[in-house]
């Protein structure tokens, strides 16, 4: 069960994964030691999954970021997860319900590369793309 204080500790990691336990104790007004101890339980649990970093995409070559929507064919689902696992450039995928059965969301360096994803999709379905113009959060 969480509290209020495991719930502050969350969010201290999420804003910022290498915060130190004794500026989160500051925080939630407990020392060092008992906020590791927090976060070992909340690791434990599998409420915290891992620790990760984020990176300017486009500082890294990538300079679009597009949501595609797919919709499918038929039920091949599972051979499209398969194909969406390997692939680096699609960063997030969701199977949501409605008329997409897929949003994906992936990073490419180049209108080429975005186009020859495209097209490796048309196997699955049929897709609508929304390039990202700005990111605000």
């Amino acid at each position: 069960m969480l509290d209020h204080i495991d719930m502050e500790i969350i969010r201290c990691l999420q804003m910022n994964s290498r915060m130190q336990w004794k500026q989160i104790g500051e925080v939630v007004h407990m020392s060092g030691v008992a906020v590791a101890n927090r976060i070992q339980r909340l690791e434990e649990m599998g409420v915290i999954e891992g620790y990760t970093v984020r990176v300017n995409e486009k500082l890294m070559g990538s300079a679009y970021c597009v949501f595609i929507i797919v919709m499918m064919k038929d039920y091949r689902h599972t051979s499209f997860q398969e194909f969406i696992q390997q692939r680096d450039v699609i960063k997030e995928a969701h199977r949501v319900s409605g008329d997409p059965c897929f949003i994906l969301k992936v990073q490419v360096p180049d209108h080429h590369s975005l186009a020859q994803l495209l097209d490796e999709i048309l196997v699955y379905g049929h897709y609508r793309i929304n390039i990202s113009i700005g990111q605000y959060k």
